[in-house]
């Protein structure tokens, strides 16, 4: 969780609008948007809730500002790099930022007054994918295809009953025997993968070439 930072003992918080929402975005990353209200922000900045309205207007003005938070922690391609890499970076930054937030998967889409780091990051993977000769409508197709896929791996692999190569180990140890003799093709599934030291995080690069191999061969086609 981000410091506040000190101050005397009766002396008022000094806000502002940046420091309110990176006190919200340690609310959520705590306990989840179902956390995030007014009186738990202010208990991270050590102030009243009711001042909070100073710096943010209502709550959907508050999701839209940790949004842009998210957005600006996310990797922006740069103007003139060529189009495949910086995708496949930008996809990857994504990922790691989605994965510290998980809460964002819900809003990263949703909202509809959208702010400066938000606008300049569709802005700047457009521009690359423009720029490397993609139609508007390519450009349309390839964005949604990659987020589609980003957004969803987030939302599996935040959500498995295992976080560790081991512990997907030690689950998998757990359902041998009669299971796999009644579902044995997961049984071997299963049991070649551990042998082979599988590791589920390492999914989402080999996931992430393929559909810019098929991005690519759809863009050279007549």
């Amino acid at each position: 969780m981000e410091a506040i930072a000190n101050r005397r003992p009766g002396r008022p918080a000094r806000l502002s609008r940046e420091s309110v929402l990176r006190a919200a975005v340690n609310v959520a990353d705590e306990g989840g948007l179902d956390a995030l209200t007014m009186q738990r922000v202010g208990e991270q900045v050590g102030a009243e809730a009711m001042s909070l309205y100073r710096h943010v207007r209502n709550k959907e003005d508050l999701l839209d500002g940790i949004v842009d938070l998210v957005y600006a922690e996310m990797e922006l391609p740069p103007a003139g790099a060529e189009w495949r890499s910086a995708m496949r970076d930008r996809a990857i930054s994504a990922r790691e930022v989605l994965r510290r937030h998980p809460w964002a998967l819900s809003l990263v889409e949703s909202r509809s007054s959208p702010g400066p780091a938000n606008l300049r990051h569709h802005d700047a993977v457009s521009g690359v994918l423009l720029a490397a000769g993609f139609s508007s409508a390519m450009t349309t197709h390839a964005y949604n295809l990659l987020d589609s896929y980003i957004y969803g791996f987030v939302l599996q692999e935040t959500t498995l009953p295992f976080a560790t190569q081991e512990e997907m180990g030690a689950m998998a140890e757990s359902m041998m025997g009669d299971a796999w003799e009644i579902y044995p093709n997961l049984g071997r599934v299963a049991s070649e993968l551990m042998a082979a030291g599988f590791a589920y995080a390492d999914e989402f690069e080999y996931g992430l070439d393929l559909i810019l191999d098929g991005i690519e061969r759809a863009v050279a086609t007549p």
